[in-house]
């Protein structure tokens, strides 16, 4: 069957098959001797936000300090169909997102150095900065992927991301 890219966000087979898929990209880069596969990784979910915002996006015009966490949350929601937890940091700008069911990261994986999340935190800081790229708001708030903190691939029990904020840009 042929599926539009509109027909893939609604349905839940999709992150099934993009979750397989990650893990053996990752396995053929490691193989293949790509460096920079972090980088990679936070790219390609950039590139998925790009294109994901055509489809969706939270129906929000301005993201800023105030609504910042219920905007990560829908998109966890709406995209991974994840409940999360958000805890923020304001001395070192960072906000961490603590998700029990990772999407991305089901299972462990041994033979694996990289995780899933790689790909979500550069995903969900590209939508926000999508939504805000045109703001003229001081307020606006944009994000960068950090650090993948802790995570399932890699045998934790929970997945746990960070993001850098910037207010104002």
């Amino acid at each position: 069957m042929n599926y539009s890219r509109k027909d893939l966000i609604q349905t839940e087979a999709a992150m099934n098959q993009m979750r397989n898929s990650v893990y053996y990209l990752a396995r053929f880069m490691e193989k293949n001797g790509a460096t920079n596969t972090i980088e990679r990784m936070r790219r390609m979910g950039q590139n998925i936000a790009r294109t994901y915002v055509k489809y969706w996006q939270p129906k929000i015009h301005n993201v800023n300090i105030n609504n910042v966490k219920d905007v990560i949350t829908t998109i966890y929601q709406k995209i991974l169909n994840s409940t999360i937890s958000i805890e923020s940091n304001d001395v070192d700008k960072l906000l961490i997102v603590k998700d029990n069911d990772c999407a991305l990261c089901k299972y462990r994986y041994s033979d694996v150095e990289i995780s899933g999340c790689e790909i979500i935190i550069g995903m969900v800081s590209e939508i926000v900065n999508l939504i805000n790229k045109n703001s003229r708001e001081v307020s606006s708030i944009f994000l960068e992927p950090h650090k993948v903190i802790e995570s399932k691939a890699y045998g934790n029990n929970s997945c746990i991301q960070a993001y850098k904020y910037i207010i104002g840009k």
